[in-house]
């Protein structure tokens, strides 16, 4: 049976259906502090910082991996530090100390390449590089990949991780990151409304559209246990482009589209981020190579929008 805590989130809703699509509704378990009208299929209320509420759940569907994907992420966690910690690391210490007790088989843990410094190289940042990161979420993503690898080398717990650039999803909004004006620049194009973003035109950032993030997911947890060579995060790359970039080709679509660029503090985050990413321990180790280009992007996004608000009206 397979666990999915913050399954209401960008990832967590779009994860729970492959997962039940892969293995059947009735071998995954979502969760979430809230219950939605969304919500279909079997669903506990948890709050990840209850350490009993979650064992409660493992113990009562005898769950054997857990997708943990309860975070706050990069520019939210900037603005509450300590619900942020407690929310990103708290929760992932209950969830491997649960899964050490109760002979969980699997772990998968989600990090960012909010990992990385100043220090490290910008351009193709290696998987194995030294992490120094300056934001909240950052520090406690790092704080998590070494924790994912000691309850490995001590416990023999089973905890992978991914390395997510900046995910693109049409299935929510927006929930907090850096890079999520590439969700949010497509909403306001379906819209006709003019986009204020809050990056520079030149911002190069890495990306990766959801059906590779969920494909990624599951093509790691599904490899052998001697495939894994990383306990720590596997870089994982889609491609990388700029606020402009999207702008054009969104204008190939949509003609009259209008962008201004007005830099936040969320720029001096993204300053500091991967230009790009080399995910060849990913490829090496477990097959993984990204599918989608920023025309392909782009082509879906404005498609399932455009269905999405016809849907609403």
């Amino acid at each position: 049976m397979i666990l999915v805590i913050g399954a209401n989130g960008q990832l967590g809703t779009v994860l729970t259906q492959a997962l039940r699509g892969s293995y059947g509704a009735d071998k995954v378990v979502a969760s979430d502090i809230m219950k939605r009208e969304s919500n279909t299929g079997l669903f506990e209320v948890i709050d990840a910082t209850n350490f009993k509420r979650i064992e409660e759940v493992v113990k009562q569907y005898k769950v054997t991996e857990i997708y943990h994907l309860a975070a706050i992420l990069s520019a939210n966690a900037e603005s509450n530090r300590i619900r942020s910690w407690e929310i990103n690391t708290k929760t992932l210490l209950n969830v491997l100390e649960v899964s050490r007790l109760n002979k969980v088989e699997k772990v998968f843990y989600p990090s960012s390449i909010a990992v990385f410094g100043k220090n490290a190289p910008r351009i193709k940042t290696p998987n194995n590089v030294s992490l120094n990161p300056e934001t909240v979420y950052g520090i406690s993503k790092v704080d998590g990949e070494n924790w994912g690898q000691y309850y490995y080398n001590k416990y023999d717990l089973d905890v992978r991780s991914i390395r997510y650039p900046g995910v693109i999803s049409y299935q929510s909004l927006p929930g907090g990151g850096t890079t999520d004006y590439a969700v949010d620049i497509y909403h306001k194009a379906v819209l006709n409304e003019k986009y204020s973003c809050y990056l520079t035109k030149d911002t190069t950032l890495p990306m990766i559209f959801i059906d590779d993030v969920i494909r990624a997911t599951l093509q790691l947890m599904e490899a052998s246990k001697e495939q894994i060579n990383i306990r720590t995060s596997y870089n994982v790359s889609g491609l990388s482009f700029s606020p402009e970039e999207v702008a054009k080709e969104i204008r190939k679509r949509i003609s009259n589209f209008e962008i201004e660029y007005i830099p936040d503090f969320r720029q001096e985050i993204a300053a500091n981020w991967p230009v790009s990413i080399d995910d060849s321990c990913a490829y090496n180790d477990w097959g993984w190579q990204s599918e989608y280009n920023l025309s392909d992007i782009t082509k879906v996004m404005l498609s399932k929008l455009r269905n999405q608000y016809k849907t609403l009206i």
